[in-house]
């Protein structure tokens, strides 16, 4: 009973924080399901996609309702001289960004998945963003 009740709260959450997402008066709606903590790929298939593209590039199909355009998160390393920042990517998805295009600090899509949503649960909260953050460094531009 509870953690049905826990997954109905978790669910409306995540409504709520897809609004922030909208910067003009253009509604979008991205149903974003709980995935494995164990598949970065598929976690940001889910949470990332819909902004930053299938490919990483920033083309997603949701980006056009963003006053910012998604980074290309395939060019972080390059844009790190070559390094990809895992620190800096860690705190991004523990705690957000303060980019204008996402309307609040939190991501609209994932901020209730990787960061309040798991508080009562830190070792999968870590284990998420160790795995999602290990797939953006997988996808990076040689």
């Amino acid at each position: 009973m509870l953690k049905r009740l826990l997954v109905t709260a978790m669910t409306a959450a995540l409504a709520v924080s897809m609004g922030y997402a909208d910067q003009s008066n253009t509604k979008v709606s991205i149903p974003a399901n709980k995935t494995t903590p164990s598949s970065g790929k598929q976690m940001y298939v889910n949470y990332c996609a819909p902004c930053h593209g299938l490919d990483g590039k920033g083309q997603g199909p949701a980006a056009s309702a963003l006053k910012t355009p998604p980074i290309d998160l395939t060019m972080l390393s390059k844009n790190n001289h070559g390094k990809f920042p895992d620190t800096h990517i860690v705190t991004v998805l523990e705690y957000g960004t303060e980019i204008p295009a996402h309307g609040s600090v939190e991501m609209p899509v994932w901020g209730p998945i990787l960061g309040k949503m798991n508080v009562t649960n830190t070792q999968e909260r870590l284990l998420r963003i160790n795995n999602l953050s290990h797939y953006l460094e997988s996808i990076q531009a040689k």
